[in-house]
Parts: structure tokens; sequence; C-alpha cells
């Protein structure tokens, strides 16, 4: 029986069942999905809430550690036919539910928590609702507006597509073994449509890139190899990135896309 996490997978456990029942009472978006795919689910504690929401949505879990398989397939065996053995962030998640939406959810390994977050993005129009744990620092920077000194890329682009909103802090002494960070738990609630259009995500991607890329500089030196000089002196090129909210870059985006 397993019982010690891995360095190698980024393993924390929750063990406070108070919030691993929050974390499955906040999936509420469940008129728009009837399936649900747990990552990292360890050894359950998460999951045995989730198993209990089974009149609400269907339960999937992904797991990469072998061991933990073994532990899950022994000790929730109603979920033998739904454990995806392997790495998550190689899963083809139109795979998952034959391209059916579903709501993600997870005490995620933070090691990887920021290419979930970019898998998440690749993936907005299968997944209508997410809850997760992270660690504080990376969640903060998820769901911080501008103005914020950890307003930053990863905040500008879910912001484009979701709606992120905290659900509570968790301290380090819920987890065996402690994370040397806090953690805190987010919702994503996917907007009714992208503040832009998918063609121009690309250029989008591009301007917030470029934006941050020189943090402490003016939009008119980061921006200047985008857009043509005469414009360079207009209001919105004298601020700095975390002064820009998402808006604005949209509609700068769509100015270089033409």
């Amino acid at each position: 029986m397993p019982t010690r996490a891995k360095k190698s997978y980024g393993q924390h456990f929750l063990t406070n069942e108070h919030y691993a029942r929050q974390i499955a009472e906040a999936m509420e978006l469940t008129s728009l999905y009837k399936d649900v795919l747990e990552v990292g689910p360890g050894q359950g504690m998460l999951t045995k809430h989730l198993l209990d929401r089974r009149a609400d949505f269907h339960l999937k879990v992904a797991e990469a550690d072998r061991d933990m398989v073994v532990y899950l397939n022994t000790h929730y065996p109603e979920l033998s036919d739904d454990i995806l053995e392997g790495d998550f962030l190689r899963q083809d998640l139109t795979e998952v539910f034959g391209g059916k939406p579903f709501g993600l959810v997870g005490n995620f390994p933070y090691n990887i928590s920021s290419q979930i977050l970019i898998k998440l993005l690749d993936n907005y129009r299968l997944i209508p609702e997410m809850v997760g744990m992270f660690q504080k620092e990376v969640a903060d920077r998820v769901i911080s507006g501008h103005g914020s000194k950890v307003y930053g890329v990863i905040g500008v682009l879910m912001q484009l597509r979701y709606e992120p909103s905290l659900c509570f802090n968790v301290g380090r002494g819920n987890f065996q073994p402690p994370p040397k960070v806090q953690s805190a738990v987010i919702r994503l609630v996917r907007r009714p449509e992208p503040l832009i259009a998918d063609e121009h995500y690309g250029t989008f991607k591009h301007v917030v890139k470029s934006a941050f890329g020189q943090r402490r500089k003016m939009l008119r030196n980061s921006l200047k190899s985008i857009f043509p000089a005469e414009v360079l002196g207009e209001e919105i090129f004298r601020r700095r990135p975390e002064q820009v909210s998402v808006e604005d870059f949209v509609a700068l985006a769509e100015r270089a896309a033409g």
C-alpha cells in the first residue's frame, strides 16, 4: 500500500476532509456537462467526495503514478474502468469522453500546474468549468486583475477565455507532506465566448508576451516591433503592461491583426 508522496510527481496529499468536500461541491455547472475528469487523484481524498456526486456526473481520473493506480483500483473498485493511467499533459482530451464537454478538477501536482493551465486553455471549448488546488502564487496570478504586481501573462491568457474566482486558501498543514508554499483553490468558469476570436488568439498571445517580456518598460518600447511608429504616441502605449486590462490587450491585438 503506497503511503509516501513522490517528489518526482509533485505529490502533496490533501489530508483535510473538509477542504476535499468543498472542492468537490464547487463543481456547479453540471447542466453544461455530465462528465468530470480528476487529475492526480493520488490516494483518493478528493475522489471519494466526487464519487458521492455520481448522480450529478460520471467521474474519470487521470493518474501518472503506477503505484497510485494500483491503490485506486484496490480502494475504489468502482473506478476500475475509469482510471486513465499516464501523463495528463500527453492525453488527447477529445478522446477522454468522446468529444463531450466535461468539468476538470484536481489537487493538481504543483510541478506541472502552469502546464495544466495551458492545456486547459488549449482545450477550452471542451471544458466549461475547472476547480483546482494550486500553489497560492499561481492562483494569485490567475485571478489578479491589472494594477496588481502579480498580474501577468498567465492571468491575461486565462481571463481571455475564463472568469476566475478564489474559492478558499489552504494552509501547509493540510497536506502530507506539507508543501513549502501556501495553497489556494480557484474556480474558472468559461466565458460564453472568448473576448477575442480564435483566429486572432495567436496575435493576442504575441502582443501579451511581448509586453510582459519587458515588464518595466512602456508599451511603446516593448511593442514597437508590432505597431507602426505613428501610433506609438497614443496614451495606451505610455502604460506599462501591468496597467493594461485584458480588454485593452484585446483591442491592441485586434489592431495588430488588422
